[in-house]
């Protein structure tokens, strides 16, 4: 039996601090040990410091995505794979990797997407306001309600996917409103989602998300992919 690919996608820009610890955590020995053929992609977003050298030199494959923003880097990353199975970990160290192995055991049970969820697992403290913690519970409740499907932590930067199930999303979106898109595509289409708690560590470096902005382009999307 040939081996089952996983592929692990890291977007980033402007992540030097970062990126190294990322790519280092991930268990590629372990998963290698299981049986599985295992792939890093680093997204480099157009950065302008080193992440895209420190990326090579820690064996990633880098692909360049010049047009800036979280969708437009996963888009590109999710048209040059076919893996069996394909993640997509934030590079700014916040979600531990250690994780990955526990999501791809969901997966192999028949799960078609899972999700790292911090709202169900233990926040570090300092890394998320009261505020945001508060609109992420909202957001993550709306889209529940709006599409049948619960999700306890609709913003997470840590997900899971079968390969067939990232064939099949049609995304649009261009910056943070990327997992809303994610979101609305598969429970649209009837996909059946497993949640893993996580520990959510707080960002060393300065955060790229703007949390009215961002909010209000999450809640646009999830209404207009649900009734547009």
């Amino acid at each position: 039996m040939p081996e089952k690919e996983v592929c692990i996608i890291i977007p980033a820009l402007n992540e030097e601090k970062t990126i190294a610890k990322v790519i280092d955590e991930i268990p590629k020995e372990h998963m290698e040990g299981r049986g599985y053929k295992v792939e890093i992609i680093v997204v480099d977003n157009d950065s302008t410091d080193r992440t895209k050298q420190i990326a090579e030199e820690k064996g990633a494959k880098v692909i360049v995505e010049p047009v800036r923003g979280k969708g437009k880097a996963i888009t590109a990353a999710f048209r040059s794979i076919s893996s069996d199975f394909i993640f997509i970990l934030d590079a700014d160290y916040t979600y531990p990797a250690t994780y990955i192995p526990e999501m791809l055991e969901a997966l192999e049970r028949g799960y078609d997407v899972v999700l790292g969820s911090r709202l169900r697992g233990q926040i570090e403290k300092g890394a998320m306001t009261r505020f945001n913690l508060m609109g992420n519970r909202l957001l993550a409740l709306l889209a529940s309600i709006l599409y049948g499907t619960k999700i306890s932590d609709l913003c997470t930067g840590s997900w899971g996917f079968r390969g067939a199930v990232v064939k099949d999303l049609r995304l649009e979106a261009i910056g943070f409103d990327l997992e809303a898109n994610m979101f609305a595509e598969i429970a649209s289409k009837g996909y059946r989602i497993a949640e893993v708690p996580i520990h959510y560590r707080r960002r060393a470096t300065r955060p790229k998300l703007k949390s009215m902005r961002d909010g209000s382009r999450i809640v646009r999307t999830l209404i207009r992919k649900r009734f547009g």
